[in-house]
């Protein structure tokens, strides 16, 4: 690893600040804040005002807020970002940690499509591939999914719809359905006990994108064999932690979003 340079980590400490607050900073308050000379803050304030990355705020003489050049820099980013291949990389390191299935999967219409995934290490396992995909209803991921929906689009996507049973668990009535949703948004967090396979559980917590809306959810399916309770809260845990992993690879941060 090559030496750092001082005078760029300084650069960025000082962006860096922005993203905290109501995202204006004057020169004095950056002083305090890093502990910098004046003299040093005012040239890096400067070099930065010059290069695009912060503009004086027109409306509070005296404060910087990001210029145009982060704004371009961080579309640049979030074009690159892809949610099938860094779910891939996070569904794999967890399928190792736990051993257990991992799936990523999106809504498409009422249907949880599955666009990453990692299979279990053990013999008996749910297998599945990207592009599989089920009736949002009856797995973990989609009710994650339906339950983030704003209350009219999931009015609209549930008007008509036929809530097909897969196994003699999956929940069939719309009433059903909408009390399971409201507990899922209340823990923040899905389960479904063999409603779309015989024999298997799923756990699942929503993945955020960089503005905050939920765009898939991450999911971990376990055979009954090997299912309990605390099973159950140990894989829970992981799930919303493997959320949280993709999110913030998808550019969510949560300090910014509280």
């Amino acid at each position: 690893m090559g030496r750092l340079v001082p005078a760029v980590s300084r650069a960025f400490d000082v962006l860096e600040l922005f993203l905290h607050g109501d995202g204006t900073l004057s020169a004095p308050e950056v002083t305090r804040r890093l502990q910098l000379p004046r003299t040093t803050v005012h040239e890096l304030l400067t070099t930065l005002a010059a290069r695009s990355y912060l503009v004086t705020d027109p409306d509070r003489p005296g404060r910087y807020r990001l210029g145009v050049r982060t704004y371009q820099l961080g579309s640049r980013y979030a074009e690159q970002l892809d949610l099938a291949a860094e779910g891939r990389q996070v569904a794999r390191r967890m399928a190792a940690d736990c051993g257990e299935s991992v799936h990523v999967a999106i809504l498409d219409g009422t249907d949880a499509v599955c666009v990453a995934q990692a299979d279990s290490t053990h013999a008996v396992r749910t297998v599945s591939s990207a592009g599989h995909r089920l009736p949002a209803h009856c797995t973990s991921a989609g009710k994650m999914l339906l339950a983030s929906l704003p209350a009219p689009e999931l009015d609209a996507r549930l008007d008509g719809l036929e809530l097909t049973a897969l196994t003699p668990h999956t929940l069939t009535g719309e009433r059903e359905l909408r009390a399971a949703l409201d507990a899922v948004r209340e823990r923040g967090v899905a389960a479904e006990h063999q409603e779309s396979d015989p024999g298997v559980s799923c756990v699942a917590a929503p993945v955020h994108d960089r503005s905050g809306r939920v765009v898939a959810a991450l999911s971990v399916s376990v055979p009954m064999i090997r299912w309990s309770e605390e099973r159950e809260r140990e894989l829970t845990a992981l799930a919303v932690e493997g959320a949280g992993e993709l999110s913030g690879r998808l550019g969510h941060d949560r300090s910014i979003a509280g």
